[in-house]
């Protein structure tokens, strides 16, 4: 079963329902004591990354997952959930991550043209540089759902896709068994339920 963190950050009812739409059980929950129990971890976020920081830290929740992780249990992070996964965020100060996948998220102002809105919302192509574990069953130039004003900033080994807003974005990563994507499946249509059907199907 797969378990989506209920930290007071994230889009929980679109995320349920998608998974129940492919077919796969999940269980919200907020007792950090339960996440040893699933199979999978999900770590949904929106908002500022300062905000969701001090309430995933402040749950108790950090802790355990970066144990899950360490121990090689499948993990997506989720937009704001996805740069939480890196070591410091600039947005708005200076904030920790979970240093799970080493890197930082900084303002996309930094590298697109400013004549460009910001933040970039909407439908958006992606640049998949291999067609394999949670793209594998996708096809290169699916467009996903963007809302975001920060992106991460990492080794180009880590980046599993780019999307183009003026500039190549970093649009999902990957760390052997940590995965995060920028964009929202659960609002991506038939394109992000096949990223989250083969979420679920990598090996644990």
């Amino acid at each position: 079963m797969i378990a989506i963190i209920d930290y007071g950050v994230g889009n929980l009812f679109s995320l349920s329902s998608s998974f129940n739409a492919i077919g796969h059980e999940v269980k919200i929950i907020s007792n950090p004591d339960e996440l040893k129990n699933f199979d999978r971890i999900i770590l949904p976020g929106v908002g500022a990354f300062g905000d969701a920081a001090e309430k995933l830290f402040s749950s108790g929740m950090a802790e355990p997952l970066i144990n899950e992780a360490k121990n090689g249990k499948p993990i997506l992070g989720i937009c704001v959930g996805m740069q939480l996964l890196f070591t410091k965020s600039f947005e708005f100060g200076e904030y920790d991550g979970l240093n799970l996948i080493p890197g930082e998220v900084r303002a996309i102002k930094e590298v697109i043209p400013s004549e460009l809105k910001i933040p970039q919302i909407g439908w958006n192509a992606l640049n998949i540089k291999n067609l394999n574990g949670i793209f594998s069953n996708s096809n290169n130039g699916e467009y996903v759902y963007f809302v975001h004003s920060y992106s991460a900033f990492c080794d180009e080994k880590f980046v599993t896709s780019t999307t183009n807003y003026g500039a190549d974005l970093v649009a999902s990563v990957q760390s052997e068994n940590i995965y995060g994507v920028q964009f929202h499946p659960e609002k991506s249509g038939n394109s992000g339920l096949k990223i989250l059907k083969a979420f679920c199907e990598v090996k644990a």
